[in-house]
């Protein structure tokens, strides 16, 4: 018995026929019992629907017997139809829960509690609801007898003709009362009994028969063939791989036979390749181009390749430390001990005396070698020669010292900068020097930080663009603040992208550019002040006169008349604004201030410079012609330095006027004139300031430029104002150049950019 038990625990046929056996119960089971429930349910629902559709009838059928109050009449409706097959009561109450007619006359004119289940149905509520429908109007209960009885209850609505043509009803009445109506389920049920015993039957009529089909089929087409599997593949096993296993015609099966065959035929070129494969891994570990040795846990070498051999010569049983390093016993820090110890692999480097006697560098690695039990019985060391490599980074050490010593003996700051975040990765001495902080507080910032920050994002863009920035302005340590140019180059660092970047300190360079375009202003005032001083002389001689007229009268106690009083009062006024704007202007020319780049309109510049011009001009007899674009864009320079460059120009014109008129000595001409024309096209704004002077010699036009270049008679010209001149114009971003004039004479041409977008940061001109 215990044999068959343990057969059908284990036997593949009992496993299937039990495990679709249960299927096909299961599955029938559950189809037989929905079958019935849907059967019940269908039932049910239809004599339901017969009874309501009974009740319904019954109302109609005593409603005009009722209109006409012909008690007789509803009485004989009621028993006729509860003579009916099936139908066990009629009953209708009134309001108060009274039967008021019945199918049986003893139960006429009782009063029923109105917890009874009839009544109950709509009393349960308070008040009671005027609709319900079909399912909350029905209820089921026994009868006597025992059998199941369905009661519905039908509601009687007021009508207006029963309130109007009787006056029996009140109009406010909604319910008059109800029909009740129970009919019999023994018959119904009765049938439903009768049709679940034959489904059940044949439930189980056909779970036999289909449990003893897929018996007989699994017991033929699978339990032999895989006997006959089960042979072969034990064949197979012993090592006959072309065993042939023949199972008969079942498609499936014969196709696993077929599939096992081919398996065995593969199992056997396997087996020959993976002895070839033993072979090549063999001849693999005598040539790998590394060392490799397999030590027991005593540490002696058990088998090595021909590499290790040909660089240690190692003898047979000796142990590794000898024979890697000539030791004595075990290293201290052995990695072939860890292995043996955690099962892991551990790697690093070592050195030892090769035996030529040349000391040797090597990596290794090892790998514990494990039986079938998984319990470590050796330990694999894996070594590849890096002497030469060792040799090559000595080399790289040198040549990193001799170039970092060239790196801080530059004689500019040099700062080396990540090209993403900008932080300073290295620096020179001179950084160091120049900047004031320590080397380990440099190498802490962010280049960036260097910058004011109305400057840093414009300049962070031209660093990355990689251009090189001129005079901008750097925050060194205590909060001084220097002028640098910069350049940068894009280099490599450690493995990152970074910029050189060249410093080049041009602060005292600006100082003393300042204190020559400062002396080039004072010149120019020299050279000025016959002009100025008859400038000022015209508004001076106007007070002094209006002055001079209101003393004689206070001497002489005259009386001065009011219109008179008031208008020398406000020519004394004017004159004094007008010797005040001279005076401003003058102080403002020659103030020493910092270039500051505005929205300027060069017309308005012009303007200015000829307002202490004009009488100077006139003096020396010097017409000045005016060709002006009144709708002159705006340009981004600063006004204050632009005036100077007007000024030198229109000085140097009157100059080269005068010099004609000494050299061909002649008076003033007709002719002779300072002509000042502005214009403009899509993206520049132009400026050419033409004289009637002596011209420019060929000589002279390439160092027109140059510091301390002139062509005026000693004393009368410093060789500045065209140098700082052209200085100030390459600051606003524009071009300045001379040439020879069409009717001789020479034609200064300045050239600005056109300002189509301001930044947020340019200051306007007031």
């Amino acid at each position: 018995m215990n044999d068959f038990v343990k057969y059908l625990r284990h036997s593949l046929v009992s496993k299937l026929v039990i495990s679709v056996g249960l299927i096909v119960i299961l599955s029938i089971s559950a189809w037989a019992y929905f079958n019935i429930n849907n059967l019940k349910t269908q039932t049910m629902e239809n004599v339901i629907a017969n009874t309501d559709r009974l009740a319904n009838s019954i109302k109609l059928g005593t409603h005009y017997a009722m209109m006409l109050n012909a008690r007789d009449d509803i009485t004989e409706i009621i028993n006729n139809i509860a003579t009916q097959p099936g139908i066990e009561n009629i009953r209708i109450y009134n309001k108060e829960g009274q039967i008021k007619f019945a199918n049986k006359e003893y139960e006429i004119d009782k009063i029923v509690d109105i917890k009874e289940k009839a009544c109950d149905i709509c009393h349960k509520q308070d008040p009671p609801p005027e609709r319900m429908d079909v399912q909350q109007r029905m209820r089921f209960f026994k009868s006597e007898k025992g059998h199941r009885l369905l009661g519905i209850v039908q509601p009687i609505r007021n009508e207006p003709g029963c309130a109007s043509d009787c006056h029996f009803h009140s109009e406010q009445q909604t319910i008059l009362g109800s029909l009740d109506v129970v009919v019999s389920l023994e018959q119904t049920d009765h049938q439903i009994l009768k049709i679940e015993k034959g489904m059940i039957k044949l439930a189980i009529f056909t779970i036999l028969i289909t449990s003893f089909i897929i018996f007989v089929s699994i017991l033929q087409f699978v339990k032999k063939p895989i006997i006959k599997l089960i042979e072969g593949t034990r064949r197979i096993a012993q090592g006959n791989y072309n065993e042939k296993i023949d199972i008969g015609k079942d498609y499936e099966i014969s196709l696993l036979g077929t599939a096992i065959q081919k398996m065995g035929t593969q199992i056997g070129l396997d087996q020959a390749e993976l002895k070839k494969q033993k072979n090549e891994y063999q001849a693999l570990f005598e040539t790998a181009p590394c060392m490799i040795t397999v030590q027991d846990k005593s540490y002696r070498l058990l088998r090595w390749n021909k590499v290790f051999k040909d660089r240690f010569d190692p003898e047979t049983g000796s142990h590794c430390y000898l024979a890697y390093k000539g030791l004595d016993e075990k290293c201290f820090d052995c990695p072939v001990e860890k292995t043996f110890l955690d099962g892991k692999s551990h790697y690093g480097e070592a050195e030892g005396m090769g035996k030529n006697g040349d000391k040797n560098y090597w990596m290794f690695i090892t790998s514990p070698v494990t039986d079938s039990h998984g319990n470590i019985i050796a330990a694999m060391e894996m070594s590849i020669d890096i002497t030469q490599k060792r040799r090559l980074e000595k080399e790289l050490k040198r040549s990193e010292a001799k170039y970092h010593a060239i790196f801080n003996n530059i004689s500019n700051p040099v700062f080396v900068v990540s090209l993403q975040t900008f932080e300073i990765l290295d620096c020179n001495i001179k950084a160091v020097e120049l900047y004031g902080y320590s080397k380990g507080k440099l190498l802490k910032k962010v280049f960036s930080d260097f910058f004011i920050e109305e400057d840093k994002i414009e300049l962070i863009k031209k660093m990355k663009s990689g251009q090189e920035i001129n005079k901008i302005k750097h925050r060194i340590q205590n909060g001084h603040y220097i002028y640098i140019d910069m350049w940068m180059s894009p280099s490599r660092y450690s493995d990152k992208k970074v910029l050189l970047i060249t410093i080049n300190d041009i602060t005292k360079r600006l100082e003393t550019e300042q204190h020559m375009i400062h002396a080039s202003k004072m010149a120019t005032l020299g050279e000025m002040s016959t002009g100025i001083a008859h400038e000022l002389n015209q508004p001076l001689s106007v007070i002094k006169s209006a002055s001079s007229f209101c003393m004689k009268k206070m001497r002489k106690n005259e009386i001065i008349e009011k219109e008179i009083f008031n208008k020398l009062i406000s020519k004394i006024d004017s004159n004094v604004n007008r010797a005040e704007k001279i005076i401003n202007h003058m102080r403002q020319f020659a103030r020493k201030s910092d270039i500051k780049l505005a929205r300027t309109n060069v017309n308005n510049v012009l303007q200015r410079t000829f307002e202490m011009f004009n009488q100077q001009l006139k003096i020396h007899g010097i017409d000045v012609v005016w060709d002006k674009n009144e709708a002159l864009p705006e340009i981004l320079a600063d006004p204050g330095r632009l005036e100077q460059v007007f000024i030198n120009l229109v000085i140097n014109a009157k100059d080269a006027i005068e010099q004609k008129w000494e050299k061909e000595g002649l008076s003033r001409g007709d002719n002779d004139r300072i002509t000042i024309m502005t214009k403009a096209s899509k993206d520049m704004v132009f400026i050419e300031i033409c004289d009637t002077g002596i011209g420019i010699q060929k000589s002279a036009a390439d160092k027109l430029f140059e510091p301390f270049f002139t062509t005026k008679e000693v004393g009368k010209g410093t060789g500045l104002g065209l140098s700082i001149s052209y200085g100030i114009v390459k600051e606003c971003s524009g071009e300045i150049k001379a040439c020879p004039g069409e009717n001789g004479g020479a034609v200064f041409i300045l050239s600005f950019p056109v300002l189509d977008a301001v930044e947020d940061d340019v200051v306007y001109e007031t």
